[in-house]
C-alpha cells in the first residue's frame, strides 16, 4: 500500500507579530519617558509641601477631636501663624520710632504683636488701624520686612494740658481736642483748666502764665467762669479773680504787688483785680477775726474820760 507522504509547511523565520512603523514609534517615545526618574517629573519641594500638609492635618484632627484646640491656642496662637512660624516666617524683630510718651509695651500690644505672631499672617493695615485709634497716637505706618521684621513709624499727639470738668480729668492736645482721660502721672506736670470749653482755651490761660513771670509756679489751674473770664488758684489755696477785659494786665500787676508787698504770704483767701482802679482782698475767717478784734480794742473808749 503505497502511502503518500505530504509535505507540511515550514515556519517561516522571524517575529510572528508585525508592528508597523507608527506604532514602533509610540512604543519609543512611551520607553523614553518612562526612562525619566520620577524624582525629576515631580513639582519641586512636594515632599515638603506634603509632610507640612500632613502634619497641620494630623495636628487639627488631633486638636480637635482631643478638646485640646483652646489650649493649643492660648500656648502657641493660631494654628496658621504656628504653621508660619515652623517654616521660619515668624516675627523676629519690631522696629518702633516716633515715640515719646508711649513706651514699646504699649506699641506691641496697640499693634496685636507678640511673640505668637507670624510676619506671614500679619496683618500690616489691620495694625495701622489699632495704631490710630489709640488717643496719643495721631499717625502710624506699619510695614512688613521679609524674612522676619516689622517696622513702625510713628506720629504722636502732643499732651498739652490737663482739663478738668465735671469731676473728670482729662489729656488735651494744643487744639483742645481731648486725647484721653488722665490715668497717667507721667503728664501730672501739664497745666491744668477747669470748667466747661476751657479746654478750647486752654492756650489764653498759658499766656496768662507767661504774663505772670517769676510767679507762675505758684499758679496750680485756671478755672473759666461763665465762659467770659479766668479765676486763677494759687498753691496757698489763695482765689486771684481776673477781669473778662485785658486779663493779661491784670497777672502783670498781681506779680508786680506780690513783688512789692509779698500779698502771697498773708492771710488770704481771694484777690479780686476785676477793677482796673482798686484791688480787693478777702481774708480768711482767722484773719477777718483777728482784725475785727484789733478795731475792737482800738476803737474801746479809755476809762476815766478825757484828762
Amino acid at each position: 500500500m503505497a502511502v503518500t507522504s505530504q509535505r507540511l509547511p515550514v515556519p517561516v523565520p522571524g517575529p510572528q507579530l508585525l508592528v508597523s512603523e507608527r506604532s514602533r514609534r509610540w512604543f519609543r517615545s512611551r520607553r523614553s519617558a518612562i526612562a525619566v526618574p520620577l524624582a525629576q517629573r515631580l513639582p519641586q519641594r512636594i515632599g515638603t509641601m506634603l509632610a507640612l500638609g500632613f502634619l497641620a492635618l494630623s495636628i487639627g484632627a488631633g486638636t480637635v477631636m482631643g478638646g485640646h484646640l483652646d489650649t493649643l491656642r492660648e500656648s502657641y496662637g493660631e494654628p496658621k501663624h504656628m504653621l508660619a512660624r515652623l517654616v521660619g516666617l515668624g516675627i523676629d524683630r519690631v522696629t518702633i520710632s516716633g515715640i515719646a510718651e508711649l513706651s514699646e509695651i504699649e506699641v506691641l500690644v496697640a499693634a496685636g504683636i507678640d511673640s505668637k505672631t507670624s510676619l506671614a499672617f500679619f496683618d500690616a493695615d489691620e495694625a495701622r488701624r489699632r495704631l490710630e485709634a489709640t488717643p496719643l497716637i495721631r499717625e502710624a505706618t506699619v510695614r512688613k520686612l521679609y524674612p522676619g521684621e516689622v517696622s513702625i513709624t510713628l506720629v504722636e499727639r502732643e499732651p498739652y494740658a490737663l482739663w478738668q470738668v465735671k469731676g473728670d480729668l482729662f489729656l488735651i492736645a494744643a487744639d483742645g481736642t481731648v486725647i484721653d482721660k488722665m490715668d497717667d502721672g507721667r503728664f501730672a506736670r501739664l497745666p491744668l483748666v477747669v470748667g466747661d470749653d476751657a479746654n478750647k482755651r486752654a492756650k489764653e490761660y498759658l499766656a496768662l502764665l507767661a504774663d505772670a513771670g517769676p510767679m507762675a509756679p505758684r499758679i496750680r489751674a485756671g478755672s473759666l467762669i461763665s465762659g467770659r473770664r479766668w479765676n486763677l488758684k494759687l498753691d496757698n489755696g489763695m482765689d486771684v479773680r481776673l477781669p473778662e477785659v485785658d486779663p493779661a494786665a491784670a497777672v502783670k500787676r498781681l506779680a508786680g504787688l506780690e513783688n512789692d508787698m509779698h500779698l502771697l504770704d498773708k492771710d488770704l483767701l481771694a484777690i479780686d483785680l476785676r477793677q482796673p482802679d482798686r484791688v480787693v482782698m478777702r481774708l480768711t475767717e482767722e484773719a477777718a477775726a483777728a482784725r475785727a478784734e484789733q478795731l475792737k480794742s482800738k476803737n474801746k473808749p479809755k476809762k476815766g474820760g478825757e484828762a
